[in-house]
């Protein structure tokens, strides 16, 4: 915490919190972990006609379980969509467009994690694939100015009469 020496003297200067940088300086994220939660960054890759972005693949290790269905989830701005908890089935979260932050909160009580919470701001700029294990609250706020757009390929189809939907629902 800085010193009162350090602060401009300007009106509300002591109520101002310090920002902290989301990577630590080696680019990893600082989120504290959530057991069994996985976080891959991809990248952007430009080229003469735009821009490719690898969403998932199935040689990758976060892709444990097969792909069984694909949707596309939109947020409005200054939207939250949570809480969401799938007793059987794995999220599997990517945003398209859009800034958003990614909560995961951990209350399964056999857990190493338990009452623990990770949090990952992810958009077109900052890409990456967010894999959420069954049992785990999870949701998200836009904290952008545009509408998000994000794409879930989760482990387990959408049951339209189940309980497999955001908790409470």
């Amino acid at each position: 915490m800085a010193s009162d020496r350090d602060l401009p003297d300007v009106l509300g200067a002591a109520s101002l919190g310090a920002k902290h940088s989301a990577v630590d300086v080696d680019g990893h994220l600082r989120s504290p972990r959530v057991a069994g939660v996985q976080f891959r960054p991809t990248r952007p890759v430009p080229h003469e006609d735009g821009h490719v972005t690898e969403v998932a693949r199935a040689s990758w290790a976060e892709i444990a379980h097969p792909i069984v269905q694909v949707h596309i989830t939109t947020t409005f701005a200054g939207r939250v969509r949570a809480w969401g908890l799938h007793p059987r089935g794995t999220d599997r979260l990517f945003v398209v467009s859009g800034l958003v932050k990614l909560v995961v909160f951990d209350g399964r009580r056999d857990s190493a994690t338990l009452g623990q919470w990770a949090e990952f701001v992810v958009s077109d700029r900052n890409p990456g694939l967010l894999i959420v294990p069954p049992n785990l609250y999870h949701g998200w706020m836009n904290i952008g100015v545009d509408e998000a757009f994000i794409i879930n390929m989760p482990s387990s189809q959408y049951e339209h009469e189940g309980h497999s939907h955001p908790a409470g629902k």
